[in-house]
């Protein structure tokens, strides 16, 4: 008996959730030969390959998906996600609205918001994370970007506040980095540390965080400490260098170096 399109659907979905993304594809092929343009078949195909990191043929397979069927919702955020990836923020935030208009729902705003945010529409984005923290006051992405534009704007006192609300839970190590620099320019050191800590034990590679680690260690006046973190910094990224050595320099708390190699050699160079 000839499989319907709705069966090869669920075959090919069930093999995708279980991360079994060529088999799903093939599935997904076979489904379209049998039935051209069908556009379940096309959403799912286009969900395998932008999984894949296939962003041209995603692309071309939602949008003949949401030709076939403009008012659903999901295919439309999938296509929104796709477009943001390739870099066309004008088709992203059209599916986007259009999403919106069918199904109102908390992702797709969340969506709206990150686009807008990667687009550089800065007062758009504040506006749209704020509108999702004011539903929800919780949103720990929403505090995160937030807490940004107001670093940026150099309201510490609001970036911080924002910035704690984002680190609670899991937070990526680019949070707590950001809790860091606000913290740094508060002139909350040791604050600043335990928040450059947690963002080099979730980012072990993250170089920026163990130089401003070691920036605010010697401030504090545990150059020892300060010293580690320079090392590690310099082993991460040797062009870091002349930002270690003008930290060093610069403050009442580093220290002076007779020549660069002996310095290099402090540090594990």
């Amino acid at each position: 008996m000839t499989e319907t399109a709705e069966d090869i659907v669920r075959r090919a979905a069930a093999a995708f959730n279980a991360g079994r993304r060529g088999e799903a594809k093939n599935l997904c092929e076979r489904g379209l030969r049998q039935t051209p343009g069908e556009p379940m078949l096309r959403q799912l195909l286009a969900a395998v390959l932008f999984a894949n990191g296939e962003i041209a043929p995603a692309r071309a397979q939602i949008e003949a998906s949401v030709a076939g069927r403009p008012d659903h919702a999901a295919a439309r955020l999938l296509a929104a996600r796709i477009a943001r990836t390739d870099k066309d923020f004008d088709a992203a935030l059209a599916h986007l609205d259009a999403a919106i208009a069918l199904a109102p729902q908390r992702e797709a705003f969340v969506e709206k918001a990150r686009t807008l945010d990667q687009a550089g529409l800065t007062p758009q984005a504040r506006e749209a994370w704020q509108a999702i923290q004011n539903v929800i006051p919780d949103h720990q992405e929403a505090a995160a970007r937030l807490g940004r534009f107001a670093f940026e704007d150099g309201d510490l006192a609001s970036a911080a506040t924002q910035l704690a609300r984002a680190t609670v839970g899991d937070a990526p190590a680019s949070v707590w980095f950001d809790l860091g620099l606000v913290r740094q320019d508060q002139r909350d050191y040791a604050g600043a540390a335990i928040a450059y800590r947690k963002a080099i034990a979730l980012k072990p590679d993250h170089a920026e965080a163990a130089l401003n680690l070691g920036i605010v260690l010697q401030e504090a006046g545990d150059l020892d400490a300060a010293m580690t973190a320079y090392a590690k910094a310099y082993r991460l990224r040797s062009d870091m260098f002349g930002s270690i050595a003008m930290a060093l320099t610069s403050s009442p708390h580093g220290r002076l170096w007779l020549d660069e190699e002996t310095l290099r050699g402090s540090l594990g160079g």
